[in-house]
């Protein structure tokens, strides 16, 4: 998942950045709400997690601007306002889900997997030849094998899959699974490809991730 952090609390912020990123996802953060709502408006993401107490603009207030401009990427509200009122307020502006502080990252990440399944990114398998992905599961395998990935590796599968049959050149490998927009000049794609070649393609009857010359690389059955 692509997830929007809008949370100006640095520890909080340090944590969940963290934990989200080994989890195998890609996250952009705010620490203001007038930018966190510029970020919202300017990028697609499948799910935003929004404190409610931001200077600059406070939550509850981001929520309501991105439902007045029909923008309904699922929303988990992280706040120390807790009470039963406070969630329904939250709820009542916009929010999808509502978790009180302190809390359980293990919940988070799960509640945030319901709210993107229920959000209409419903598509939590992929599937390319005998290689499949379960996106709920973070689990893969080829012809019923297991394969174990990292969690960069399994980013960097899971774009080649939602392109399979098409070129994916080393720029968009750099901006979607790096989030770099330079070309820092080494050979990390290279390292990683490699890697997951051997990975998912070694002791296979046949190969799926061709290097195309010049140009980048392919997933592909044939």
């Amino acid at each position: 998942m692509h997830i929007l952090l809008i949370e100006d609390d640095r520890e909080a912020a340090a944590y969940l950045l963290k934990g989200l990123t080994e989890s195998g996802h890609r996250v952009d953060h705010a620490d203001e709400g007038r930018h966190g709502l510029e970020c919202a408006r300017r990028g697609s993401f499948d799910a935003m997690i929004i404190d409610r107490m931001l200077p600059g603009l406070d939550g509850l207030s981001i929520i309501a601007a991105l439902r007045a401009s029909n923008n309904q990427t699922p929303v988990l509200v992280l706040s120390a306002m807790g009470d039963v009122e406070d969630r329904v307020e939250g709820l009542h502006a916009g929010c999808d889900d509502y978790l009180g502080k302190p809390f359980a990252f293990t919940e988070l990440l799960a509640r945030l997997e319901a709210l993107t399944r229920r959000g209409g990114n419903s598509e939590t398998r992929l599937k390319v030849a005998d290689l499949e992905m379960d996106l709920i599961a973070r689990s893969v395998t080829r012809a019923g094998q297991a394969i174990d990935l990292l969690p960069r590796e399994f980013r960097l599968l899971e774009y080649l899959m939602r392109h399979a049959g098409h070129i994916v050149t080393r720029t968009m490998l750099l901006e979607k699974v790096w989030d770099h927009h330079f070309d820092p000049q080494t050979n990390v794609i290279d390292v990683h490809v490699s890697r997951l070649r051997q990975k998912i393609d070694r002791g296979f009857d046949y190969p799926l991730l061709h290097t195309v010359r010049g140009t980048g690389y392919t997933l592909r059955a044939a």
